[in-house]
């Protein structure tokens, strides 16, 4: 029997980051100026991409598809942030809540199978640098980029399935800025067992410890191939090449092990707020940073189009 306190829901209200009155303009001017910095980032590196036929590589095909996830990621979380301060509406219906929670799972077991395949690519540009163009051939490239997007949208079905099938919720408030899974394993009353389960078994091996592992493999080659170059500048130039994914790979996966791998029912409402704005909104504008500046290609391919527009405009 259902108690008093446990009741089923229309619809969820969305605390937010914070309720300090205080700091809800603040919260909002940060939030809208990364949310642009997020798309206006992003969009740049997928146009450099799209436009510059010296980008027509497989990495950075990989990156773009990068980009359009981080953009997707940030509208999807940091909607509801813009949304609830400008119309004072924090309200969301269960069916928007569960849509939320699909995509963003969707989008974050994509990136990180993204990430797996970005590093597959550098793995072979550096231990097979002579095999390079056979093995990572567009018809590859476009074979691997369709098994990331359509694993990534099957992988999160079980659980949004498993959610679907709760009856009830002790509270209809979620102590969070969007619709994600520990705040509403929190909330219910119903077991949560099997859920549970579900996140250690095909969330912790199938979709955060093989893409990882697969990672962890790729640079101890890639490492090993590197250490073995005699030329300091050789070795340089090779860990450059890699350095930017990298760098990526340990910032996300930092944050996701700290955020999803810790016991439900701690009281982690705080920290777990400030790692999924890390992720949300943080990692997308830190992304096109991290590959733009420290990546000789893109910045040589910023410059290009500079000068080609500044020439158009003289001319016109």
């Amino acid at each position: 029997m259902i108690q008093k306190n446990q009741s089923l829901v229309a619809y969820f209200i969305i605390k937010g980051i914070s309720d300090a009155p205080e700091v809800q303009s603040m919260i909002f001017l940060l939030v809208f100026l990364t949310y642009l910095l997020s798309l206006g980032g992003n969009t740049m590196i997928l146009l450099l991409v799209c436009l510059d036929h010296k980008l027509h590589t497989p990495m950075y095909f990989f990156l773009a598809n990068l980009s359009v996830l981080d953009m997707f990621s940030t509208t999807v979380t940091l909607h509801n942030i813009l949304f609830m301060y400008i119309t004072g509406d924090n309200t969301i219906s269960y069916s928007g809540c569960m849509c939320q929670m699909y995509f963003f799972g969707f989008l974050i077991c994509d990136e990180l199978l993204f990430l797996t395949a970005m590093s597959y690519d550098r793995y072979v540009a550096i231990c097979n640098p002579l095999k390079y163009h056979l093995v990572m051939n567009p018809s590859i490239c476009v074979g691997l980029a369709f098994v990331c997007w359509v694993l990534g949208m099957i992988e999160v079905i079980p659980y949004i399935t498993l959610l679907l099938g709760f009856s009830c919720y002790k509270s209809n408030v979620i102590n969070h800025f969007f619709c994600d899974l520990v705040p509403l394993m929190i909330l219910s009353c119903s077991d949560t067992s099997t859920l549970e389960i579900l996140s250690v078994t095909e969330g912790l091996v199938l979709i955060t410890f093989i893409p990882f592992t697969l990672k962890f493999i790729s640079y101890v080659f890639i490492i090993s191939t590197i250490l073995k170059i005699h030329s300091s500048t050789g070795r340089r130039k090779a860990f450059y090449t890699c350095s930017s994914h990298l760098t990526v790979v340990i910032l996300l996966y930092s944050t996701l092990f700290y955020q999803y791998l810790r016991p439900t029912s701690s009281d982690t409402s705080k920290s777990n707020k400030f790692f999924s704005l890390f992720n949300t909104a943080a990692i997308p504008v830190l992304n096109p940073l991290i590959y733009s500046l420290k990546n000789k290609d893109v910045k040589e391919a910023m410059m290009r189009k500079i000068t080609f527009l500044n020439c158009f405009r003289i001319l016109a």
